[in-house]
């Protein structure tokens, strides 16, 4: 995903090889605009569906804290970087995209457990 100098979700390419859009017919433009409406509402969607995992993501951080366990699960994050692998495979997407993404999404779930962590220590 990429985004143009406007700040609009676009696709790779463009349409010319200098990146000019004045030569192209009004029918291509209507075509990259709605698929581009179409990557903005999937963009969307995908941040509603971070912040409610990471709304989950809190509590368990919350339960943890509560129940001095770690903030990290290796064991667990294994599993589910296999299950999101096999996932990405079977939805034709690069797995080892899915694993950097999901990787980077637990780097940021254990950050947040740590600090609950440190917040509920600090109130003992």
């Amino acid at each position: 995903m990429t985004t143009s100098n406007t700040g609009n979700s676009t696709d790779s390419g463009n349409s010319t090889d200098s990146g000019k859009t004045g030569d192209v017919a009004p029918a291509v433009r209507a075509e990259l605009a709605r698929l581009r409406e179409s990557i903005d509402n999937i963009d969307a969607a995908v941040v509603h569906m971070l912040a409610e995992r990471f709304k989950c993501t809190q509590q368990v951080g919350h339960l943890k804290a509560a129940h001095q366990l770690p903030p990290a699960d290796p064991s667990r994050e294994a599993q589910q970087i296999a299950r999101l692998r096999r996932l990405a495979e079977n939805a034709n997407l690069d797995p080892a995209f899915a694993e950097k993404l999901l990787t980077f999404i637990i780097a940021e779930v254990i950050r947040h457990h740590e600090r609950i962590a440190e917040d509920t220590n600090g109130r003992e």
